[in-house]
Order: structure tokens, then sequence, then C-alpha cells
């Protein structure tokens, strides 16, 4: 029989690159965004005003519908009559 766990791995090497290789860029793109801002004392005011912008766009949390979906879930299994008590 062959062997396919060197075949799942490539998958799993390739994700964990991509995001590797993401948070780099983005600490890059980061750092030179705060030297720019250094060099020019207006510019350190439009990041500052631009960085707290981003909160106001709120980021929509599908976990916590996937909770709230599986507790009604687990009340209607409780509620279901002939189940024996945990």
């Amino acid at each position: 029989m062959m062997d396919h766990t060197g075949i799942a791995l490539v998958p799993v090497l390739l994700k964990a690159g991509l995001i590797l290789a993401l948070i780099v860029a983005s600490l890059w793109c980061l750092v030179r965004i705060v030297k720019w801002a250094k060099g020019l004392p207006k510019a350190a005011y439009l990041v500052m005003a631009i960085f707290p912008l981003l909160s106001l766009f709120p980021i929509p949390p599908p976990v916590f519908k996937n909770v709230a979906k599986a507790k009604q879930e687990q009340r209607k299994r409780k509620e279901a009559p002939g189940d024996p008590p945990e």
C-alpha cells in the first residue's frame, strides 16, 4: 500500500507558508508606514487619524451565530420527549 501522508502534508505546508508570508508582508508594510509617518509630521497626523477609523467597521462574528444555533439545537434536543436525561 502507498503512504498518502506526504500528499496531504503539501497543502498544509502551502497554507502555512502563505499565512507566514502574509504576516511578514503586513508587518513590513506597517514598519514602512511608521517610518514614513515619522519622517513627515503631517503624515503622522494622517496615520493617527486613519487607524482609528478601521475600528468603525465591525467584523461580523459568524462564530457567535453558530454558537447561538448550537444552543437552540441543544435546547430542542433536551425538550424532545423520550430522550433520557443527561
